[in-house]
């Protein structure tokens, strides 16, 4: 029998589940694994006297972070803190010492996995993260292990459960934004500060953990364009509804340009045609669609976070982890800069919803569309909605492909005297 040695760095949601599956799991995993044995000597905790939701024994139980990271006994560190400090630096000091990391840590990693790469390789450790993005959906291990023979050059990803849950509850009930979020405070489905959610930057740190995969470069966390929810309205959901749209805060990261090397990498708020595979992803799921040269077109869904889904993909990596001869790593160019043969552009193309508040009267909409053919933004569709109302009316638009700066500069000539934009939001097919 083969013990292995582990030690944990926090106990909240996700360490405890992680413990508990190891428990639940000890057999099989001892069956499926030879004997493998998994003892978990050591968890760092904030206040050990504190109720948890798991059975960790008092004796087992630490509040100095020296017990786990400086016991040559421990092996692999599963660190389950969160946020990019002290989980960095006590990442940094395994790595250095030998000891092998499982993280679910996006945060540390999207800001410093130069660094904790750096160390893993240097030491022989390895430096394992599947759970940094989607939970429990296996999306690095199929960009990494099943998809080497591709060339990755779409990935469009709802990979944030709370602003999908929002999202889904303001479509399916018509309400607006801030009540929902409200609700979903009340039920522990938002955080009391939900601004990593809603602003979008949950979602951004994982894109530049997938795009750097999918894409072979390191993409780092400010090269990601970056928009929340905060301002989508009742209005626009029911208004893209009715031209056959739903709403969806995306991850998009697509790969172009004559030598593939052409990168776009955003984060907003994306109308999908109701047919669309991510388009029927609702409440806190997530899910990763992805275009390969070879696989042609792939969608993964699951729950992408909470205890057992996000303690799943930590196990599996404590277990590749175990039973690896040597540990892997990717072999880009892993710098604290973005992979400088990467070519990074603001300037994507894509389809654009835009609705307006204009004056009902006539030579108005001649006025709006010269507005858009002046920067060669074709329209493909149009709508006014509802009555007349202080004798202004509502126009939707849905473009043509065409270039996001040329939509911007578009709407900025329209005269908010006679037409004032009210929304513009990205649409994908």
């Amino acid at each position: 029998m083969k013990e292995i040695v582990i030690g944990f760095l926090g106990c909240g949601n996700v360490g405890g589940g992680v413990w508990r599956l190891l428990e639940d799991m000890r057999e099989e995993i001892a069956h499926r694994f030879d004997g493998l044995s998994l003892r978990v000597k050591r968890v760092l905790v904030r206040d050990v006297n504190k109720t948890r939701s798991c059975d960790v024994p008092a004796e087992v139980l630490t509040d100095r972070p020296e017990d786990v990271l400086d016991d040559s006994e421990i092996s692999i560190v599963a660190e389950f803190m969160g946020g990019e400090q002290p989980a960095t630096d006590y990442l940094l000091r395994a790595l250095r010492s030998g000891k092998t990391v499982v993280t679910a840590n996006k945060v540390a990693l999207a800001l410093n996995w130069h660094l904790l790469q750096a160390a893993a390789e240097k030491s022989g450790a390895g430096l394992y993260y599947e759970a940094s993005v989607c939970g429990a959906v296996p999306i690095l291990q199929t960009l990494t292990e099943a998809l080497p023979a591709n060339r990755i050059d779409l990935l469009m990803g709802i990979i944030n459960g709370t602003t999908n849950y929002i999202l889904t509850r303001m479509s399916d009930e018509g309400s607006e934004y801030a009540d929902v979020l409200a609700d979903a405070q009340r039920l522990g489905l938002a955080e009391p500060n939900p601004a990593a959610d809603v602003e979008g930057m949950d979602a951004a740190y994982k894109l530049t953990i997938m795009s750097s995969l999918a894409f072979h470069g390191r993409v780092t966390y400010d090269r990601v364009y970056r928009e929340g929810i905060t301002g989508v309205t009742a209005t626009d959901i029911a208004c893209g509804s009715a031209m056959g749209y739903t709403l969806k805060l995306l991850a998009i990261a697509k790969r172009g340009g004559e030598d593939g090397r052409e990168i776009e990498v955003r984060v907003h708020p994306t109308f999908l045609p109701k047919n669309h595979p991510l388009a029927r992803v609702e409440g806190s799921f997530n899910a990763v669609y992805l275009r390969g040269h070879a696989c042609g077109e792939i969608t993964l869904q699951g729950r992408g976070a909470g205890d057992y889904p996000t303690a799943s993909a930590v196990v599996g990596d404590i277990l590749r982890a175990a039973t690896a001869e040597k540990h892997r790593h990717p072999t880009f160019r892993n710098t604290a800069e973005p992979d400088p043969s990467l070519h990074f552009t603001d300037d994507w193309r894509s389809r654009y919803f835009i609705r307006c508040s204009a004056v009902d009267a006539p030579g108005v909409l001649a006025r709006v569309a010269d507005c858009f053919a002046s920067e060669q933004v074709s329209i493909a569709t149009m709508r006014q909605e509802g009555a007349a109302a202080l004798g202004r009316v509502q126009l939707i638009f849905i473009t043509h492909e065409a270039g996001e700066k040329a939509v911007r500069r578009a709407v900025s000539r329209l005269d908010s005297a006679i037409c004032s934009l009210e929304s513009l939001i990205r649409v994908e097919e």
